[in-house]
């Protein structure tokens, strides 16, 4: 059994936590000073295209560079994560979930925590808005309409892994397709799109449950009080995520949304691409070159397009207090129990507290600054970054 000690970042209290594989007490430190670093649930990102140099829609990437991009991620207190696919051609996108999944297995094999982090699967696309604007990055020749069959054959490419599928509502077969992922135990999500308040109301009704990115991937111009982005923040059966890089959304987009949206419905994600964490320079996002530009933003090569991120998540959760204005013991959720209980990650989403996953981070929080420092990582009662 080991411990760790912190002041909880949720509550605010000095708290000995004891754990195994799983937490399994949780006691209030009576006397002494108070601990300088805070402890917290480990961060959950359901959005990783890439990471530390690694492209998962490279279906050549090793599973030592794979691993090696997670270790990267662990330095950034992200402990669980879905390993995310974007629009290609079908044996493309297969050949991608086969090499991760074969990945995962092989860290299970060898009891590495790399495994137990990389939790499951996100195929964004490819049945999304082929329109500019909410199209993204996304191939235009690779998006098609929903597939009940085809979606079979990803999965079992992915050993059963995938956790998540984003699609956009407009597509015809759209409430048939979100009921058969609901029914497998897949969480759909609606994201890329054009969709009409008709065609939103029918997915959630189908069962989706969650925007992805909302307030990305759209028309540069929309009418102002009717369109896809107002009909998701307002719809209250939907979780939405957001990615806080101060370059996908301007800080009062944020503040309003979360303010709309309720704290308990908001999510971080990084969209993180191949060269989070990396220098400025060309990369890959599947078949897309990308540029990391000095100012942190990743765009297709030779355009000012956005190309997902190389956002961090603890930088998103020091974004988060910055540009809501919310204090970090509320932000906090943000980027654990929610993702978490909207992901459905089992044993992550109670919080600290008895009986959930040893997966931890110890930090170093600057008020003044809004700074956050991973000062320890622990994935499963592993410590898997200390610095």
């Amino acid at each position: 059994m080991q411990s760790l000690t912190g002041k909880s970042a949720s509550s605010q209290e000095a708290v000995a936590i004891e754990y195994g594989e799983t937490i399994s007490a949780i006691d209030e430190l009576v006397g002494g000073g108070a601990p300088e670093d805070f402890v917290a649930p480990g961060f959950i990102d359901l959005q990783v295209n890439g990471f530390g140099g690694v492209d998962y829609n490279d279906p050549g990437s090793t599973a030592e560079a794979i691993a090696a991009s997670i270790r990267t991620m662990f330095s950034t207190g992200v402990t669980r994560f879905l390993a995310t696919v974007i629009t290609a051609p079908e044996e493309h996108i297969c050949a991608c979930l086969k090499n991760l999944a074969q990945a995962k297995e092989e860290f299970a094999r060898h009891s590495l925590p790399e495994g137990a982090a990389m939790e499951g699967f996100h195929v964004e696309g490819p049945h999304i808005s082929p329109e500019d604007g909410p199209r993204g990055a996304h191939p235009l020749s690779a998006i098609r309409p929903p597939d009940p069959d085809e979606f079979a054959r990803w999965q079992d490419a992915a050993q059963g892994h995938i956790r998540l599928v984003t699609i956009s509502p407009e597509w015809d077969g759209a409430p048939k397709y979100i009921r058969a992922l609901v029914r497998s135990g897949v969480v759909a999500s609606i994201g890329h799109t054009k969709a009409s308040a008709e065609q939103i109301r029918a997915a959630v009704d189908a069962g989706a449950t969650v925007s992805t990115h909302l307030g990305n991937a759209a028309h540069p111009t929309l009418p102002k009080t009717q369109n896809y982005i107002w009909e998701q923040l307002a719809e209250d059966r939907l979780a939405a995520c957001f990615i806080l890089d101060g370059i996908h959304l301007p800080p009062v987009f944020f503040k309003a949304a979360s303010r709309a949206k309720g704290l308990e419905k908001c999510i971080l994600v990084t969209d993180a691409v191949m060269p989070a964490m990396c220098s400025p320079g060309l990369y890959r996002l599947g078949s897309v070159n990308v540029e990391l530009r000095g100012d942190n933003s990743v765009v297709m090569e030779g355009t000012g397009r956005l190309a997902g991120s190389a956002l961090r998540m603890d930088r998103a959760v020091e974004n988060a207090v910055r540009f809501g204005g919310i204090p970090l013991s509320s932000v906090i959720a943000l980027a654990t129990t929610n993702p978490a209980r909207v992901g459905r990650i089992a044993g992550r989403q109670r919080g600290l507290v008895p009986g959930e996953k040893a997966d931890l981070i110890r930090f170093g929080w600057d008020e003044g600054a809004k700074s956050l420092v991973v000062r320890e990582t622990i994935v499963g009662g592993l410590s898997v970054y200390n610095n």
